[in-house]
């Protein structure tokens, strides 16, 4: 619920965030929405900064007060739910009792405050009604959506080579330390170097920072309680950089802020609105955005139709950016055009929607858990003394879970990115059906016509990742709408995907009941639709459905089952657990060859498989026959088709990390060496041993080479074959085989 400060784009402002909702909506149970108000007469905040946030909390009253009067309720009667529709309210729609709400701005006592209305009124929800509250997940002190728009992040780098938890990278950014999304996001590496930043107040400017210096620092602003960047410590800023108010007139530049914003030799001054242009414009590897407003638009947009006046004096055109990266933690700071545009010049990002859901997600968990968890106190499971510990336990269990759909969600983008042009024509076909049956609108969207896109491919382009984003958003979505309306969840074998939405602390404890829970289909549905998506492709379930005529339950119920029976997970955990350091290419080349797998046995499942069957019984049918022809799946293929066959399987090289892999077992050191495991070490294998820094180690051994990819800059990749210098620094090896 967005308290909306600004009369004029309040309209605007609630569309944008309505839209950036749409996209969240598919990792949430049930879908969610976005309203919002504007309170009219308020205190003047210069005047009395205290009596205007108690008139706005007033307000906010106001607004979840009609919300309830006009929401069913469901209460106990003679030992059984019944829904109680409002008193003198005309339904034209069916019973809906699900309503929770959260603060889009304000603090976390706003969600007290809708607790307190919801018990108030005798809500079925409690206080689950409203997430973040006294007895909830605290985002702030979780760092959740700043945690989860980080995982976009590294995913964004890795395809420049770059591991952003090992190397230091430059960034600029739109926030304070204060803040829970920018404060949380830049501590999450401690090899940041941030050279410029800004929020509403002042102008920070660190040309050449010392990254372990300069996280420390921003540390102690972010445990300081109200801080700003005028509390930075001037002292540990580098040459040439300082802290300036945003009301100065004129802004000195030095030639140190001139060399890292890219600014030309005759600029030797500024004013604040250029300076913040510069600092979006600026050739650094990362922009990350935690702030309030829209800052980036397309060169074809008008600063009117964006809709923040605001910041009309510094906002930006997408195909200006010279960052590599950009991260969003913070709703609407570009618009989606404006993203487009910034795609198609090479910048590497995604949407706001997708970079920052670990918040929404996050809220998600918590009410249904809380839902479970008070039905568990009800029936005398659960001593409410217990209920708030219990809960508190949970914290960082909900945080993995979280955080997991975040990095599904990049890999299904960096995965459908990877192909685009040659699947143009099948996402054409997509957006035609949603357009007919989901009512996507493509202006709206900012998606390109049929005519736009074909043009596009033609000149060796195709969908952007924020477009992808919202295909992606509404393939689930319909999805799963489809599958809950379905009876997909009364298959016994989704017991077990229950259990995975839910932190292990409650499914060890409550197991025998969390099948009561009233939104156990909805859950088991949209889990289901995203494996599905995140895995196969965006277009994955609409291609069956086209091609068989399948139901979307059959095209789950064989995804399901293969999923298992080729032992998917497997696989992508060793995938999702490779360096930085390990090419894009190849990463994304094993996902592609499962998707390529899941394609053809999906479709083949439907037609040959008997419909009267349990998932159980079909992995049960055929996991025993295809575990063995996996293991010995290169002895059936002719002698000239080996050498192809054997795809490289990677190894991590932070540390000891053994990967099981036929016929060798291999660990590789991130300080010098790769080595084969002794135990598994075949016939006229050579194991190479551990040297020290600067010393050369053949990485050649009796039948097989290994290549070895470097992690950082200095660290010069090496052929396959030959020596390679041994240094501090992350090594990826691959066994490739030779005919």
């Amino acid at each position: 619920m967005r308290w909306s400060d600004r009369r004029e784009d309040f309209r605007t402002e609630i569309l944008g965030l309505v839209k950036a909702q749409t996209v969240k909506n598919a990792v949430i149970v049930p879908t969610g929405a976005k309203g919002g108000f504007y309170a009219k007469q308020l205190p003047d905040p210069a005047a009395d900064r205290a009596a205007w946030m108690e008139e706005g909390k007033e307000s906010y009253r106001t607004f979840i007060r009609a919300l309830l009067d006009i929401t069913d309720n469901l209460v106990m009667s003679d030992g059984a739910e019944q829904v109680v529709p409002p008193q003198r309210v005309v339904r034209h729609d069916g019973d809906d009792t699900y309503l929770v709400v959260a603060a889009d701005k304000g603090t976390a006592s706003f969600s007290d405050i809708a607790n307190a209305l919801s018990a108030d009124y005798g809500f079925w929800l409690g206080d689950a009604f409203a997430s973040g509250g006294s007895v909830g997940y605290d985002h702030k002190a979780m760092g959740i959506t700043a945690r989860g728009a980080w995982e976009s992040v590294k995913r964004h780098f890795s395809e420049l080579g770059v591991d952003t938890q090992n190397e230091s990278f430059t960034a600029v950014g739109v926030g304070d330390m204060s803040g829970d999304v920018f404060g949380n996001g830049m501590l999450l590496s401690e090899h940041t170097k941030l050279v410029a930043a800004f929020d509403h107040r002042h102008i920070f400017l660190d040309p050449n920072p010392d990254p372990a210096v300069s996280h420390a620092e921003r540390r102690r602003l972010f445990e300081l309680p109200r801080s700003s960047w005028a509390d930075y410590d001037a002292s540990l800023i580098s040459g040439g950089g300082g802290v300036f108010p945003r009301q100065s007139k004129s802004i000195p530049v030095s030639p140190e802020v001139r060399k890292v914003l890219g600014l030309e030799d005759s600029v030797t001054k500024m004013s604040p609105p250029d300076l913040l242009k510069a600092i979006l414009k600026a050739p650094a590897d990362l922009l990350y955005n935690g702030g309030i407003g829209t800052y980036v638009k397309a060169s074809t947009e008008t600063n009117t139709e964006v809709g923040d006046k605001a910041n009309d004096a510094i906002r930006v055109d997408g195909r200006d950016l010279r960052v590599r990266v950009i991260g969003e933690g913070g709703n609407l700071g570009m618009t989606q055009r404006g993203r487009i545009e910034a795609a198609r010049a090479g910048v590497i990002l995604n949407t706001d929607a997708i970079d920052n859901s670990a918040g929404v997600d996050c809220s998600d968990h918590e009410v249904n858990i809380k839902i479970f968890v008070d039905r568990m106190v009800a029936a005398g499971r659960l001593d409410p003394d217990e209920r708030a510990e219990f809960l508190h336990s949970m914290t960082d269990e909900v945080s993995r879970l979280v955080l997991q759909d975040n990095k599904d969600q990049n890999m299904l983008l960096l995965n459908d990115r990877s192909q685009v042009i040659e699947w143009s024509p099948s996402f054409e076909r997509m957006m035609d059906w949603l357009e007919k049956h989901a009512d996507l609108n493509r202006e709206l969207e900012a998606l390109p016509t049929n005519a736009e896109l074909r043009a596009r491919v033609a000149a060796g382009e195709g969908l952007t990742s924020p477009e992808l984003s919202v295909l992606a958003a509404y393939a689930k979505i319909e999805l799963t709408k489809a599958l809950t309306n379905s009876d997909l969840a009364d298959d016994p074998y989704f017991s077990g995907t229950l259990r995975r939405y839910f932190p292990k602390q409650l499914v060890e404890r409550f197991a025998d009941q969390l099948e009561t829970h009233p939104l156990r289909r909805e859950i088991i549905s949209t889990m289901v639709a995203n494996d599905i998506i995140n895995i196969g492709g965006i277009t994955f379930a609409f291609r069956v459905i086209e091609e068989t005529s399948a139901t979307e339950s059959m095209v789950a119920r064989a995804f399901t089952a293969l999923r298992e029976i080729y032992g998917i997970d497997g696989v992508i955990r060793i995938l999702n657990g490779l360096p930085a350091s390990f090419p894009t290419q190849n990463w994304t080349t094993i996902h592609l060859d499962m998707r390529r797998l899941l394609d053809r046995a999906v479709r083949w499942f439907i037609n040959h498989v008997g419909r009267g069957t349990s998932i159980d019984e079909d992995i049960e049918a055929f996991k025993p026959v295809i575990g063995p022809l996996r293991a010995s799946l290169l002895d059936y293929l002719q002698e000239g088709t080996r050498s192809g066959s054997r795809q490289p399987w990677n190894v991590r090289a932070n540390g000891s990390c053994p990967v099981t892999w036929a016929p060798t077992g291999l660990n590789c050191s991130r300080a010098s060496a790769c080595w084969t495991s002794p135990s598994s070490q075949p016939s006229g294998w050579t194991s190479p041993q551990r040297t020290s820094p600067g010393s050369t180690l053949s990485c050649t051994s009796g039948s097989v080479l290994m290549t070895c990819w470097s992690a950082s800059p200095g660290c010069p990749a090496a052929t396959a074959g030959r020596h390679w210098p041994a240094r501090h620094c992350g090594m990826t090896c691959i066994p490739r085989w030779l005919t």
